[in-house]
């Protein structure tokens, strides 16, 4: 493109490149759409360069590290295992740069044009993109904003050396030996379990009476299990961080634990409340797109604004912040621009927490079925009772199967064990094609695997189960 004083015609504009923005630039393109994509950042967004892929290379790094020095029961020993935190973070990084070399690649095989600047809305068909040296007009047709979101930062917390957000966390080339945690949601429980696997002392703080609040209790209660099994890890809960000195050593935390106060001396605190929209400082207040309260921006069933060519995905609208939700939300986005009837659904998408052991749910849970009115039945199947959960010797947890008592539907899953990140899809995939229970049951599962634990526990929901009484 070149840079001129005239503004560029665009058909579809998309405004950011994370794993939402760059889907929708793909999809839209596959539509016979112009696209072009604009970000001030690198291609992949939060997720690709300082999210999940790089805390997953390092949780797997941490997996193999703890599993090296922790063998014993099944026969191996080791001595003089050591973690290199430089060398692991190259690993990371070339993981990282594998992927968004990746998107670089696939943006250029689908024709989509990238244009790198701060994006500005003019009005409703006309952006500013300003990099260090130039500012360039551009009219579009159409736009899709996924700008995504970063960390929340508190007043009591700012960010420095020592207090760190999880982009901090993730790029630290060294093992601390003590942290604190603020937080117990799914980032602070994910980071604060690499570095208790490397060995570091973590406190981690949760305002709530679980930690991991968003999942049941049964659930959350397995990983506060596992993680204080480590012995170097203490969860206190209904603690309210107030504040933190911090010295070029390290850092002293002050909590309100139950009405006391209490102090807790560390190399590092990592902050991780949640995330907070990308929707100031680029002009949506000005052009009048309607927002909520918590600045995120409102949209209708095709991911559609209060203008009908502008629409908006990812963590910037309502909904959990997760990349597969963003990317789905940017193909509807797109495909709706191309005039098909495409319209959103929540209910199959996956939620997974990379823990020890691993959580995820998909469709409803337990009591939200019944709190939205159905008859259901809650059948479980303990991973304890799998032959490759024991081959593994990882075989603490279980699957969760809920199902309509009139016609034995499968509306919702949960589950906690070993995979059960990859195992989950075979539930959204049952809900999304409307399946029974006796549907899984009937279906023949490959022996021996975890992918069992779903036929067992469709078995239980009918009543025919084989490997529990």
């Amino acid at each position: 493109m070149v840079v001129g004083d005239f503004p560029i015609e665009l058909d579809t504009l998309v405004v950011g490149a994370g794993p939402g923005g760059y889907v929708a630039a793909i999809r839209a393109a596959q539509l016979g759409q112009k696209v072009a994509i604009a970000d001030k950042g690198t291609l992949g967004g939060v997720c690709l360069n300082v999210g999940c892929i790089p805390s997953k290379a390092l949780i797997n790094a941490s997996h193999k590290y703890e599993d090296a020095k922790h063998s014993e029961d099944i026969g191996i020993t080791s001595e003089n295992v050591k973690v290199d935190m430089k060398k692991v973070q190259e690993w990371k990084t070339s993981v990282v740069n594998k992927l968004t070399g990746g998107v670089e690649g696939l943006m250029k095989a689908n024709k989509v044009d990238v244009i790198s600047g701060e994006v500005y809305f003019v009005d409703k068909n006309t952006v500013r993109i300003m990099d260090d040296k130039n500012s360039q007009t551009y009219t579009f047709n159409n736009c899709i904003i996924a700008t995504g979101s970063r960390p929340i930062e508190l007043p009591s917390f700012k960010w420095s050396k020592r207090v760190i957000s999880s982009t901090g966390a993730l790029a630290l080339d060294e093992v601390p030996k003590k942290m604190v945690v603020i937080g117990g949601g799914y980032i602070g429980i994910e980071l604060g379990s690499v570095y208790a696997n490397f060995g570091t002392e973590v406190t981690i703080l949760e305002g709530s009476k679980q930690i991991l609040p968003t999942f049941e209790k049964q659930m959350s209660t397995l990983v506060s299990r596992r993680l204080k099994k480590k012995g170097n890890v203490d969860i206190i809960t209904e603690a309210m961080a107030q504040g933190v000195e911090e010295t070029d050593e390290g850092v002293t935390v002050t909590a309100e634990i139950k009405g006391e106060t209490k102090t807790f001396d560390a190399d590092y605190v990592l902050v991780t409340v949640g995330r907070k929209p990308n929707t100031e400082e680029i002009g949506l207040e000005e052009l009048g797109i309607e927002m909520t309260e918590k600045g995120l921006v409102k949209i209708d069933k095709q991911c559609r604004t209060n203008f009908d060519n502008i629409y908006a995905i990812g963590d910037i609208v309502e909904g959990p912040a997760l990349a597969h939700k963003a990317s789905y939300e940017g193909k509807v986005a797109a495909e709706a621009i191309s005039g098909e009837a495409a319209e959103i659904d929540y209910l199959a998408i996956p939620e997974v927490v990379f823990c020890e052991p691993e959580l995820a749910s998909v469709g409803y849970k337990e009591q939200e079925a019944k709190d939205e009115g159905f008859d259901v039945k809650a059948s479980k199947f303990p991973f304890g009772a799998n032959g490759r959960a024991l081959s593994l010797n990882d075989s603490e947890g279980f699957m969760k199967l809920i199902t309509r008592k009139e016609d034995g539907l499968v509306i919702g899953a949960q589950i906690a064990g070993p995979n059960a990140s990859d195992m989950i899809a075979e539930l959204g995939l049952a809900i999304e094609a409307g399946m029974t229970a006796e549907d899984i049951a009937l279906t023949i599962h490959a022996h021996p695997t975890l992918g069992e634990i779903t036929m067992e526990a469709a078995e239980v929901a009918i009543g025919t189960p084989i490997h529990i009484a």
